[in-house]
């Protein structure tokens, strides 16, 4: 199992004193906590051998996995499941980290966007009941008309119950059949607040998909897998909440994009925590996408995940855009 989503803080005190070489008072200040914690989770990360890393065995491998991407990316907390060990299936393991990751992020009043997928669907399945106070769960796409088990309402719906939380739905579809109608959608006051209301969230939670015949707007009719391809030869990388984005994290310029009735990634850029979820390995580019646009902020991945993006940003150690 991953380092807990509570006691990573004294591993990255330990990683930024031991390996960054960070004076004490330099880690209290980078982690916004007083020297005097710093002191004691370094005494911690003694007692329990954290700071043997380097001689001890795999035990904290995925943890040091996780320190190395935050330092790669830029990111602000990354978790990291392990695949080795026989015990661990992570088709069950990432709803799982993730779902205890995203009940430690929530804070009683906060806002919490939330957009739609297999994995959103199964961290909702299985996340522990929480009674906060004055928690609200946005949708942050338009809905589904087909039957599907994991569409954007059900996703929001289910994780505010989990919280005892108020849930506001999108009620507008994802995909209109014209530029136009979707435009003069787009513009109704009601639509249009709610769209606007995404930047004032604490909280995102979303997993990117791709572009493939195995993305969620081919299996729920949106786009035929021609539609999809040839979207992706025109410069499509991943898919965020419904819309496809490129290779820099941005909206792709397409007829497809202008006929969706979805939250924009300078809105989700402006949310604070950007909490996104990937146990998908077919999913490097699209998350790739999505680090390159600054839309994430909070990472659970998968060791084979977490070492693909590390040998990518080796070969390519360009600074992203933030």
């Amino acid at each position: 199992m991953a380092i807990r989503a509570s006691e990573q803080i004294i591993h990255k005190a330990a990683w930024l004193y031991y390996t960054h070489g960070l004076r004490q008072d330099e880690v209290a200040k980078q982690l916004n906590i007083s020297r005097a914690s710093v002191a004691m989770y370094l005494r911690k990360a003694r007692d329990t051998g954290i700071v043997n890393i380097s001689t001890s065995t795999q035990l904290f491998t995925e943890d040091v996995l996780a320190r190395q991407l935050e330092d790669a990316f830029g990111l602000t907390a990354v978790w990291v499941v392990p695949q080795e060990r026989h015990a661990l299936d992570p088709t069950a393991e990432i709803p799982a980290v993730a779902a205890s990751v995203f009940l430690e992020l929530v804070n009683r009043g906060d806002r919490i966007g939330v957009a739609w997928g297999r994995t959103v669907y199964a961290m909702a399945d299985v996340m522990s009941f929480a009674d906060l106070q004055d928690v609200t769960v946005v949708q942050l796409c338009g809905n589904l008309g087909a039957p599907y088990s994991y569409r954007p309402d059900q996703c929001t719906m289910e994780i505010a119950r989990r919280l005892n939380a108020k849930g506001l739905n999108f009620y507008a579809p994802l995909v209109l059949t014209s530029e136009r109608l979707a435009q003069e959608l787009r513009a109704e006051p009601v639509i249009r607040e709610q769209l606007a209301s995404v930047a004032d969230c604490d909280l995102a939670l979303f997993s990117i998909g791709t572009v493939d015949e195995d993305s969620h707007i081919v299996k729920c009719g949106a786009l035929s897998p021609a539609e999809v391809y040839a979207l992706r030869d025109a410069g499509a990388a991943g898919v965020l909440a419904g819309q496809m984005i490129d290779a820099t994290g941005e909206l792709l310029d397409c007829g497809y994009n202008r006929r969706v009735i979805s939250t924009d990634p300078a809105s989700i850029r402006s949310i604070p925590k950007r909490m996104v979820v990937v146990q998908e390995d077919s999913k490097l580019n699209p998350l790739l996408a999505a680090l390159a646009g600054g839309l994430c902020s909070h990472l659970v991945v998968t060791a084979t995940m977490a070492r693909r993006l590390l040998d990518h940003r080796k070969a390519n150690p360009q600074p992203l855009s933030q």
